[in-house]
C-alpha cells in the first residue's frame, strides 16, 4: 500500500495485518530523529512498542493522542519496523516531507561515510588532473595533428587552452548552482557536462569541434573544481580538512600520471585510436562520480542555511561524526554553525557583497582567495603539466617516444611526492609551505634557465633532474595548500561565489600560461623559466606579508579573526600594510593555541578550535577567547 509524503513524493510502506501488526518501510525512508505517526482505524492504537532491529534500535514507545501515534526513531535508519499491537491499521507519514536526496540515502556513518565522499571529490580532481595530462600526449600525436589540419603552435596553444576559458565559466556558474541547488547537486551536474564534453572530443573530426568540446569539458570540470573543495571542507573536522583535501589533490596527480603513461601506451597505435581514446577513457570516472553522490548526503552547513528547521543539518552532521544528533560535539558544532549563519544572513550574501566589508572583511577575504588560486599559475607549474613531453623534445632534443616515457616516470614521482603534503599541510601550515616552495621553485627554474642555455648532454640531464626537483616543491607548496585555502578564508555567505570565482581566476592564470608557453619556448628560450622565476619570488613576499594562517582553525573561527568589532581602536588609522599584518598575527596566535590546547589536552579547550566573544561583565569590553 502506498502513502502520500507531504509535499507530493509517493512513500511505500507494506504491511501485514496479522496479529504482530509487521509492516515494512521501504528502505532510506525510515530516518532518525524524524517523528512519524500512525493513523489507527476506530481508535484501535491506544498503546505500542515499536521495534525496529533491536541491535541497532532501542525500543521506542508512543502513546495515543486520539486517532494519532507520534513516535521518535533513533539512530540509523533500518528497513523492518514490527508493532506491537493492533492487528489493523492505516500506517501513513505525518512529519514535513523528508527530503532523502538532501540527507542521503547510504546507511555509512562516521569516518566511511567521510571517507565516501572524500573518494568522490578527490575522482573530481582525478578528472581535472586526467584532463591536464591528456593532452600532453594528443597535441604532439601524429594522427591528430593531421586531423586538426596541422595547427600551428599558437593554434595548438588557443586549443588547449580554450579548456580553461570553458572551466573559469563553469567555476563562476557553479556558485550560484552550489547556493542554489546545493553542493551536491552541482556536482553531479558538472560531471554530466564534463562527458558529453569528452564524447565530443573523442568524436572529433574537425578542429571546430575539437575547440567547442574543450569549452564544454572545461565547463563540466569548473563545475567539479569549484565546488568538491567547498563540499569537502563542511564536512571536515577542521584537524582533518588539510589532510581530506591533499587525497583529492593526489587524486588528480593520479589523473594527471594515467593521463601520461595512456598516451604513452597508445603512441604505438598508428590509427586514430592513437589521441581518441585516452580522450574518451575519462568517462568511466565522471559516471562512477554520479553514481556514488547520488547516495551521498549534503553538507550540513548548506542543509541548515537552506531550511526552515536546522533538524536535516543536524541529521546529516551526526552522521559524519558517527554518533547521535544530540551528542555534545554535534551540538557544539551545530551552534557554531546556526551562530555563523545567523551573523551573516545580516551581511547579505551577493555578488556584489564580495566586494563589501560588511564588518568582517569579506572583501580582503575575497581577494586573498582570489590572488592565491591566481599566483599558483604564476609559479609556472603548466608549463610541465600540458607540455612536458613538448619540452623535453623543443629545449632536450628528445624523440616522441622519449618524451612520452619520460613525461610517465615524471607523473609517477609527481604523484608520490604529493604524499609528504598529506603529513605536512596540517603541522607545518599554509603559510610556511608557500613561502619556502615558492622560494625553491624560484631557485630551480633559474637552475633551469642555465640547464638549457648551455644546451649540453650533461646539462640536459641537469634540466631533466631539475623538473623533477621543481614538480616535487609544487605539490609540497603550492597544490592542496591553494585548493583549500579559499573556502577556509571565506566566511559562509560568501564561500560558494567567493571559491567559485578563486577557482576562476586560476583558470585564467592557466589560460594565459597555456596559452603563451608554446610560443615563448620557442621564441625565447630559456628566458621563458626566468620569467617564473621572478613570480615565484614576489609570490613568496606576498604571502609573507598578507596571507594569514588557517591550519587548525574552524571556518566559524576565521571570522572572529577578521571581524572589525575585536580590533583594536588604533587599528582604524592603520595602513593597508599594517592591518593585514596585524591580521596575520592575529592567526598566527589563534593557531598557536589551538595546537597547545591539543597537545596538552587542556580541560575545556576547544576540540574545533574556535574563538568566541566573550562580554566582560566588569568593564563591557569584549575579547575573543578560545573555548571547547
Amino acid at each position: 500500500m502506498g502513502a502520500s509524503a507531504p509535499g507530493g513524493h509517493q512513500t511505500h510502506i507494506k504491511y501485514g495485518l496479522h496479529k504482530a501488526g509487521i509492516f515494512r518501510f521501504a528502505p532510506n525512508y525510515v530516518h532518525p530523529e524524524i517523528a512519524y505517526s500512525i493513523i489507527g482505524r476506530a481508535n484501535q492504537i491506544t498503546y505500542g512498542v515499536l521495534r525496529v532491529n533491536a541491535f541497532r534500535f532501542n525500543q521506542t514507545t508512543f502513546k495515543a493522542r486520539g486517532r494519532d501515534q507520534c513516535c521518535w526513531l533513533s539512530q540509523q535508519p533500518t528497513d523492518y519496523a514490527y508493532l506491537a499491537s493492533p492487528s489493523s491499521y492505516s500506517p501513513t507519514y505525518h512529519p514535513d516531507y523528508i527530503d532523502m536526496d538532501k540527507i542521503g540515502h547510504s546507511h555509512l556513518k562516521g569516518t566511511p561515510l567521510v571517507a565516501a565522499i572524500t573518494s568522490v571529490c578527490s575522482l573530481g580532481f582525478w578528472l581535472f588532473g586526467y584532463d591536464q595530462g591528456v593532452m600532453s600526449g594528443v597535441v604532439i600525436s601524429q594522427p591528430w595533428l593531421k586531423q586538426m589540419g596541422n595547427p600551428s603552435t599558437v593554434m595548438i596553444g588557443t586549443i588547449t587552452s580554450l579548456y580553461d576559458i570553458g572551466a573559469a565559466l563553469g567555476a563562476i556558474a557553479a556558485a550560484s548552482s552550489s547556493e542554489r541547488l546545493g553542493r551536491k547537486q552541482t556536482l553531479i551536474f558538472g560531471a554530466v557536462v564534463l562527458i558529453i564534453g569528452s564524447i565530443l572530443m573523442g568524436s572529433a573530426f574537425e578542429r571546430i569541434q575539437m575547440m567547442v568540446a574543450r569549452v564544454i569539458t572545461g565547463i563540466g570540470i569548473g563545475y567539479i573544481t569549484s565546488v568538491t573543495p567547498v563540499y569537502q571542507s563542511e564536512i571536515s573536522l577542521a584537524e582533518h580538512r588539510g589532510w581530506l583535501v591533499c587525497c583529492q589533490l593526489t587524486s588528480m596527480l593520479g589523473g594527471l600520471m594515467l593521463a601520461y603513461c595512456m598516451n604513452y601506451g597508445f603512441y604505438f597505435h598508428s590509427s586514430s585510436a592513437q589521441w581518441r581514446f585516452p580522450l574518451l577513457f575519462q568517462c568511466v570516472f565522471a559516471i562512477y562520480v554520479i553514481a556514488v553522490t547520488l547516495w551521498l548526503p549534503e553538507t550540513p552547513r548548506w542543509l541548515m542555511r537552506h531550511d526552515a528547521t536546522p533538524d536535516r543539518g543536524t541529521t546529516v552532521l551526526a552522521k559524519l561524526r558517527g554518533v547521535s544528533s544530540d551528542h555534545p560535539v554535534v551540538q557544539h558544532e551545530r551552534t557554531e554553525i546556526l551562530d555563523a549563519i545567523a551573523i551573516e544572513a545580516k551581511e547579505g550574501g551577493s555578488w556584489s557583497d564580495l566586494f563589501k566589508d560588511h564588518g568582517i572583511r569579506g572583501n580582503k577575504r575575497f581577494y586573498l582567495a582570489l590572488g592565491i588560486q591566481f599566483m599558483q599559475q604564476m609559479t609556472g607549474i603548466n608549463i610541465v603539466t600540458y607540455y612536458a613531453p613538448t619540452l623535453f623534445q623543443q629545449s632536450l632534443g628528445m624523440s616522441q617516444e622519449r618524451a612520452l616515457f619520460v613525461g610517465c616516470f615524471l607523473q609517477v614521482w609527481y604523484l608520490f611526492a604529493s604524499f609528504v603534503t598529506w603529513y605536512t599541510i596540517d603541522r607545518v601550515g599554509r603559510r610556511k609551505l608557500w613561502i619556502s616552495m615558492a622560494y625553491g621553485q624560484c631557485l630551480v627554474l633559474v637552475l633551469e634557465a642555465i640547464c638549457v642555455k648551455l644546451n649540453t648532454p650533461r646539462a640536459s640531464i641537469g634540466a631533466v633532474f631539475l623538473i623533477f626537483v621543481y614538480e616535487a616543491c609544487f605539490t609540497w607548496g603550492w597544490m592542496a595548500t591553494v585548493w583549500i585555502y579559499p573556502p577556509e578564508i571565506l566566511p559562509l555567505k560568501l564561500r560558494a561565489k567567493g571559491a567559485a570565482l578563486a577557482a576562476a581566476a586560476d583558470f585564467l592564470g592557466n589560460f594565459v600560461v597555456v596559452q603563451i608557453t608554446p610560443p615563448a619556448l620557442r621564441n625565447i628560450g630559456y628566458k621563458t623559466y626566468i620569467i617564473f622565476a621572478v613570480f615565484n619570488f614576489v609570490n613568496a613576499y606576498i604571502v609573507w606579508a598578507f596571507y594569514p594562517e588557517t591550519a587548525g582553525l574552524t571556518l566559524e573561527s576565521v571570522d572572529v579573526i577578521f571581524r572589525r568589532d575585536d580590533e583594536p581602536a588604533e587599528s582604524r588609522t592603520m595602513t593597508t600594510f599594517g592591518l593585514q599584518w596585524s591580521i596575520v598575527g592575529k592567526a598566527a596566535a589563534a593557531v598557536k593555541k589551538v595546537k597547545w590546547n591539543r597537545a596538552t589536552g587542556v580541560e575545556g579547550a576547544v576540540q574545533s578550535g574556535i574563538m568566541t566573544r566573550k562580554k566582560e561583565s566588569d568593564d563591557g569590553v569584549e575579547s575573543g577567547e578560545a573555548k571547547s
